[in-house]
């Protein structure tokens, strides 16, 4: 299990009532912001998909689903989602959106192997977002031009929080001072720690950053995180020859004094690289489920998406210092007692 984080005379700033009006504010601002911006409408997610068709993302590949029989359909099996990064990308396909519109979603999860922690609960909310593009913007600039565009939008929630509750100062900065940089040049930049160190460092240097090359192995040999082989283009490789058209944005957190990752996303593999990825990865067979056979027969568009946590974008506005502050969920005896002699009070 890991580490509580219990932050030094902590308090939180506002009582619960007012934190359940921050968090209602927020998610109704910012989903707006976010669809204005990148031209999303709205769709309706499952909270659970088939087992065996590939819908269902495998993150890290080691995670277990939480399944179920269903009595109607013979006792198949249906699993509760990870997140939703193939599914919203055959629902591109359904719904015919054309390039520079897309999707976003109101997605809710389960993963019961996590690690419960300050950051990390049970229970997933998510913006599943994602966009049609064309061949020409599967290049790193286009990656970059959406992260800025989703960090414009992160950026006026924070001061529209500030303007409901001025006891909160805005701590970001601007759009222009993102800080874009490779796994590998942040690599090479602490060589010597490891990754969540290095966005320790690198975050508390910028307060926001955007690590491109999730998954690619590093001058190492091992990847700076892990990620699927079917969603994310990790390879390809950029203008600044290094690998990967995908990453992790990450926050300065104040409260906690460490990064916390905010959003994963990518440009998505096309049908060469979805191939290249399954080898590299020893996973060749997944090829043949339902979903890599829509993508391999040119039946899937071309597209750029990730994911934003909701619970953490309101736990981060909110300057609170565990998102069980933020959402219900279960935790152990052991963590509710200590967050209480910490002074932070779960849901």
């Amino acid at each position: 299990m890991s580490k509580l984080i219990k932050p030094a005379g902590y308090k939180t700033l506002l009582d619960l009532h007012q934190t359940e009006i921050g968090i209602k504010q927020i998610k109704d601002f910012f989903q707006q912001n976010l669809s204005s911006e990148l031209r999303l409408r709205r769709v309706t997610a499952p909270l659970f998909v088939l087992q065996g068709l590939g819908l269902n993302d495998d993150l890290n590949g080691v995670e277990r689903a939480v399944t179920f029989p269903i009595k109607d359909l013979n006792d198949n099996k249906a699993e509760v989602v990870h997140s939703l990064a193939k599914w919203k990308r055959v629902t591109l396909g359904e719904y015919n959106i054309e390039p520079g519109y897309g999707i976003y979603t109101d997605m809710n999860a389960i993963r019961a192997d996590e690690e419960l922690d300050n950051l990390h609960s049970l229970y997933v909310d998510q913006w599943d977002w994602e966009r049609v593009i064309t061949r020409e913007q599967r290049n790193v600039e286009f990656l970059k031009e959406i992260v800025t565009r989703i960090y414009a939008a992160i950026v006026r929630t924070e001061f529209m929080v500030y303007e409901s509750f001025p006891q909160i100062k805005p701590t970001l900065p601007s759009p222009r001072n993102l800080k874009f940089i490779h796994a590998e040049q942040l690599r090479q930049l602490y060589p010597h720690l490891t990754p969540k160190e290095r966005e320790d460092m690198i975050c508390k240097q910028y307060g926001a950053v955007f690590i491109i090359g999730i998954g690619c192995p590093l001058g190492d040999g091992k990847p700076h995180d892990g990620r699927a082989p079917d969603y994310d283009d990790y390879t390809t490789i950029g203008a600044d020859g290094l690998p990967g058209l995908n990453g992790d944005l990450l926050l300065w957190n104040d409260v906690l004094g460490h990064s916390m990752e905010l959003s994963s996303m990518g440009i998505r593999v096309d049908k060469d690289v979805l191939l290249t990825q399954l080898h590299q990865s020893g996973q060749d067979q997944r090829a043949k489920l339902y979903f890599h056979q829509l993508l391999l027969s040119d039946m899937l568009p071309l597209c750029i998406g990730g994911g934003i946590g909701q619970s953490r974008l309101c736990m981060f506005y909110l300057r609170k210092a565990h998102i069980g502050e933020i959402q219900a969920s279960i935790w152990s005896e052991q963590m509710r007692k200590e967050c209480k002699e910490a002074n932070i009070h779960l849901i």
